[in-house]
């Protein structure tokens, strides 16, 4: 079924070429979540075969990655403080919940937006906590599109180089996803480290 369906997008991203990626990429950034790699391998394997360009494959994704994580900030920013406020008791927020998750993205924000990014299942939903701390727009977007911008490139050259083959595709992804993790941990302790020592 996953091949067939891989299939089917081959076939829709050649045919809409770039702004299939764009707008697939907008909805797997935003409240529908899918697995990018089924959108941004095979758009590798394509330009492999001379039938796309990587440059352009990178820009409709980070646009569509951007415009989709700025529809999260944006509904989590205008709509989520008054839904919460209202409604949080119900899921056991507390009222000073908002006020922590402010001082915190004021405080670490970047290095939360940047990691979450490149994190499965979580990079869908870091935007919604960044809106709602009102998390400055500027750093936001850069962060964002860092780590946006770095997944859709290690999807895109493992499509590149190795899209033919499904079973490496796996093997790799799934070591791939395992190594950023890691990183991530590293990265974070590195980041507690430095900011306990300067306090």
């Amino acid at each position: 079924m996953i091949r067939e369906l891989a299939q089917v997008l081959v076939d829709m991203i050649f045919e809409w070429g770039y702004l299939g990626i764009l707008i697939m990429m907008t909805i797997e950034s935003s409240f529908i979540p899918f697995p990018s790699e089924i959108v941004l391998i095979p758009a590798g394997y394509l330009a492999a075969q001379g039938d796309m360009s990587i440059g352009m494959i990178m820009s409709a994704a980070l646009g569509g990655s951007m415009l989709g994580a700025f529809i999260n900030y944006y509904l989590a920013l205008t709509m989520g403080r008054k839904l919460l406020t209202k409604y949080g008791k119900y899921f056991f927020i507390k009222e000073n919940a908002l006020e922590k998750m402010d001082i915190y993205f004021s405080k670490h924000g970047h290095i939360s937006t940047f990691t979450g990014r490149l994190i499965p299942g979580i990079r869908q939903l870091i935007s919604i906590p960044a809106g709602l701390a009102r998390m400055n727009l500027v750093e936001f977007s850069i962060y964002t599109a860092l780590g946006a911008g770095l997944w859709a490139l290690i999807l895109t050259l493992l499509g590149y180089f190795i899209g033919a083959n499904q079973e490496l595709i796996d093997a790799y992804l799934r070591q791939i996803t395992i190594g950023i993790v890691g990183l991530i941990i590293i990265l974070g302790f590195l980041y507690y480290k430095y900011h306990k020592r300067e306090v």
